[in-house]
């Protein structure tokens, strides 16, 4: 494995390529990675980099929006066939066809969705801000929230904002099941536990905060916590430790795994960086729309 590092650090240096690694990636491309975030996070870093050649690590539609924002670099996407079932859940030509059909509803598109599908709703959201955007939109306006009807109920529930939910989900997040948080609670009562918004609203009901990727980084580094029960996609857990080595972290049983995240591997890396493979590639009119929601957000948040 130390020479197809060696590879990558070469060729990297060579290209002047940026490498981009989602938390839930396997813990060995996080760590042959420039930065390491969520999605969002990785996406702003590549428009304010502003790199000429960008890997980034992640799945499909995370790729696609790092181009949106960064139409000038060239992004490669290490394996192509990472998508995500729930950003295929809100096709384009099916959200496109919900706008016809109610022009005055505003849409709002969590960033888990493709660049054609972010073409044509109102604003985008994430899990972190998804709160702030829908208290942003007038109370007289009909919402539509897409795709993760998890969040969308979860922000609901919060704001007490009626809206319409997609037929969304997270199939990751949303095989969490109450009796795998009652048993690692059980065992282990002192710990606080953490769990993705996009898990249902029956486990956010249990857990002792719902936040981001991002959120619980921040969260378990200010806490005076010891020990912590993680409800998320696991990849996460390598990034908790190592930025955490005095603290505890308890995944779920099963864990919760996203195997198009694990799908990328240092032999992808070192492969797309060798022969300039696997460009992200979208229509300029698609990039020019699906950036004025995230630009929205970006100005709200």
């Amino acid at each position: 494995m130390s020479s197809v590092i060696e590879k990558i650090l070469r060729l990297k240096e060579e290209k002047g390529a940026v490498i981009l690694a989602h938390n839930y990636v396997n813990p060995e491309v996080q760590d042959i990675a420039d930065f390491t975030g969520d999605s969002l996070e990785l996406s702003i870093k590549a428009r304010d980099l502003k790199a000429g050649l960008i890997v980034f690590c992640g799945v499909s539609f995370m790729a696609e929006t790092a181009k949106v924002l960064s139409p000038g670099s060239v992004v490669l996407h290490p394996v192509p066939g990472a998508g995500c079932g729930m950003a295929a859940m809100a096709a384009a030509g099916d959200v496109a066809s919900y706008k016809a059909a109610h022009p005055e509803t505003v849409l709002i598109a969590y960033v888990n969705t493709t660049a054609a599908t972010k073409a044509h709703v109102d604003i985008c959201c994430t899990s972190a801000n998804a709160e702030k955007i829908i208290r942003s939109i007038p109370p007289e306006k009909k919402i539509m929230f897409l795709p993760d009807r998890n969040l969308g109920a979860n922000i609901r529930n919060a704001t007490g904002r009626d809206m319409e939910l997609w037929p969304g989900y997270c199939p990751i997040h949303n095989k969490i099941l109450p009796e795998s948080l009652k048993a690692v609670r059980a065992a282990h009562p002192e710990a606080e536990l953490l769990v993705h918004p996009e898990c249902t609203p029956e486990i956010v009901a249990l857990a002792d905060r719902a936040l981001s990727t991002g959120g619980m980084l921040k969260a378990v580094k200010a806490s005076d916590k010891k020990e912590f029960i993680i409800g998320t996609e696991y990849g996460i857990l390598h990034r908790l430790q190592k930025e955490n080595p005095d603290k505890v972290f308890y995944p779920l049983t099963p864990l919760p795994a996203c195997e198009d995240m694990k799908l990328i591997t240092l032999e992808d890396i070192a492969s797309c960086l060798e022969n300039n493979s696997n460009e992200v590639i979208l229509d300029d009119e698609i990039m020019t729309k699906a950036r004025l929601p995230i630009d929205r957000m970006i100005a709200l948040s």
